[in-house]
């Protein structure tokens, strides 16, 4: 079987377990698949250095903060670039991965998430009148 890239298909993808997929739908929810954004981010040998000398001291290590903080900014901003593409209102259930690659030079951010579309009553109006819970008195 030859799959080519960008093939979507008709089947839905999702993270979400059953509870939670009903509950969304309840809401006034439709998840309409699954979102992923990646991204491989090099923090260099200079930094590990810099890093290296500055481990030895107390306090934080700004320069791989600012990376992790740019690496994952990028991995959800492309994971919402593809909820985008699927016509989403959001991304709900997501998920953020961090491993660290090639002597721990380089570090890996994955963010997954299950993009979904407002269905509901009225133009951008919360779901009401749903999910509600009855308990018996006698």
């Amino acid at each position: 079987m030859d799959v080519k890239p960008g093939y979507r298909g008709r089947a839905f993808t999702s993270d979400l377990s059953g509870q939670e997929f009903w509950l969304v739908v309840d809401k006034g929810f439709q998840p309409v698949g699954l979102v992923v954004g990646n991204c491989i981010y090099s923090m260099g040998a200079v930094r590990n250095w810099l890093v290296g000398i500055k481990s030895n001291f107390q306090g934080e290590l700004k320069e791989y903060s600012e990376l992790m903080y740019q690496a994952r900014e990028l991995a959800i901003s492309r994971m919402q670039f593809e909820a985008d593409q699927l016509g989403a209102d959001g991304v709900i259930g997501v998920d953020i991965k961090v491993e660290f690659m090639h002597n721990n030079e380089w570090m890996e951010v994955t963010a997954i998430g299950t993009a979904v579309r407002y269905v509901g009553a009225g133009p951008n109006l919360p779901p009401t009148n749903q999910g509600r819970v009855v308990i018996p008195t006698n």
